[in-house]
């Protein structure tokens, strides 16, 4: 598709960023992926890649270059009951993935949002629901088909080309398009889902108090918090709240602490099939609000990143502010395990702005608090954020990969590991 072509206007643009690229590729199967990287390496424009086209940092479209847009690579096959073996395609949405292994009794922990794409989601790391019990989407990932930056197909395990796999569990994107995914899921069955609204005036209170209550809940129970700007003088924080278990009374010990927290406002808690809570939408992508994203892992809501968001928060530079819990499972597998090495992180942090240089300005001082960042909820263009997503050894065998298998950069739309080091320049 280019532009003029009728149904151009719904692929040109990604969920929060409009775009005009010059050629919209959709291949149907691997051979035709590997035509359209083999064409658009030739190109002297920019190159993005598109699962499903929700990524908030918006590296899926571009102005002028090509995309190469996978959502046509959507299959969900089970490979063997047994090992709960399922081969998924890049262009399946979450949703969709959720309602296929529904029968099965089974899942995979997966974002929080059924139209999310799994190439996307899975490249990069994978911070879901059910993820203090069941870890990132990368710990489920057993082997992965992608195309390289010369056109050849290859299949990436643990035993064959195994750098590579290693490589696609967090930096996935740097290295080829991913044309299948192979993953052991788990068994899974009705959920306990809540969404709490409570008082959170007292920001730095409210959020060191749910910080420890989460840190200190089984590894059952993961919540995700969302705060926006003060209303007449009030903050309110909404809890989204998942408990891997269909007991009622087990669901109410775990979400008696959060609702505690702070003057309750408003409560819903439901046992539900996991598509329920990651359920797929209708709406089509059309660049709504081209906000400026950062992001942070951090290991504890301490006093003083307490502070410091609250500051943040009742400062007026977002408008959207989450942390999603991280731990449990998560931190089971080693740092060097895979590229995404910020296992000891217990929180994921992103604020939402209008303004780059206004978020830039309140949010550049609270870097110290932070591990790392997560690349997909980071737009900050700036080259130390690089540095922020990998430590050094990770991202040091990630250039050497690199040069090994995209030594010409062609997938470098997406917070690019160039194969030689950029200078970064401090101040």
């Amino acid at each position: 598709m280019e532009p003029g072509d009728a149904l151009y206007p719904a692929v040109r643009s990604n969920y929060l960023r409009a775009g005009s690229p010059g050629l919209v590729l959709r291949p149907r199967d691997a051979r035709e992926v590997a035509e359209a990287v083999t064409f658009a390496r030739s190109q002297p424009v920019p190159l993005s890649v598109r699962s499903a086209g929700h990524g908030i940092s918006g590296r899926s479209t571009n102005d002028g270059g090509i995309v190469v847009d996978v959502s046509a690579l959507d299959g969900i096959e089970v490979l063997d009951e047994t090992s709960r073996r399922v081969r998924i395609g890049p262009g399946a949405r979450w949703g969709q993935v959720a309602a296929a292994l529904r029968p099965y009794g089974w899942a995979l922990s997966s974002g929080d949002y059924g139209g999310v794409g799994v190439g996307g989601l899975t490249t990069t790391g994978g911070i879901g629901f059910l993820g203090r019990d069941h870890g990132l989407t990368i710990d489920h990932l057993r082997a992965a088909e992608l195309v390289l930056a010369d056109g050849t197909h290859v299949r990436a395990d643990e035993t064959e080309n195994a750098d590579l796999f290693w490589a696609v569990r967090g930096a996935g994107f740097n290295f080829g398009v991913v044309t299948a995914f192979e993953f052991e899921v788990d068994d899974v069955g009705d959920i306990g889902f809540a969404q709490l609204a409570l008082d959170a005036t007292d920001t730095a209170g409210f959020l060191r108090r749910w910080g420890a209550a989460v840190e200190a809940a089984p590894r059952d129970t993961t919540s995700f918090l969302v705060m926006g700007g003060p209303r007449d003088g009030r903050v309110v924080a909404q809890l989204m709240t998942a408990v891997n278990s269909d007991d009622a009374g087990t669901i109410l010990s775990r979400l008696r602490p959060l609702a505690a927290l702070g003057p309750l406002l408003g409560q819903s808690a439901q046992i539900l099939p996991y598509p329920a809570v990651v359920s797929l939408p209708d709406a089509a992508h059309h660049a709504q609000g081209e906000p400026v994203t950062r992001s942070g892992l951090l290991e504890h809501v301490t006093p003083a990143f307490a502070a410091d968001a609250e500051r943040l928060v009742k400062g007026g530079e977002t408008f959207f502010f989450q942390i999603r819990a991280m731990g449990g499972a998560t931190a089971d597998v080693a740092p060097d395990a895979t590229a995404f090495a910020h296992r000891s992180a217990n929180f994921s942090v992103v604020a939402f702005g209008a303004s780059r240089a206004r978020l830039d300005r309140a949010w550049d001082p609270m870097q110290h608090h932070f591990t790392g960042i997560y690349p997909s909820f980071e737009t900050d263009p700036r080259p130390e954020r690089l540095l922020d997503a990998y430590p050094p050894p990770t991202l040091e065998r990630l250039r050497a990969l690199k040069r090994r298998y995209d030594p010409e950069n062609v997938f470098r739309d997406n917070f690019n590991i160039a194969p030689e080091p950029v200078p970064v320049v401090q101040g």
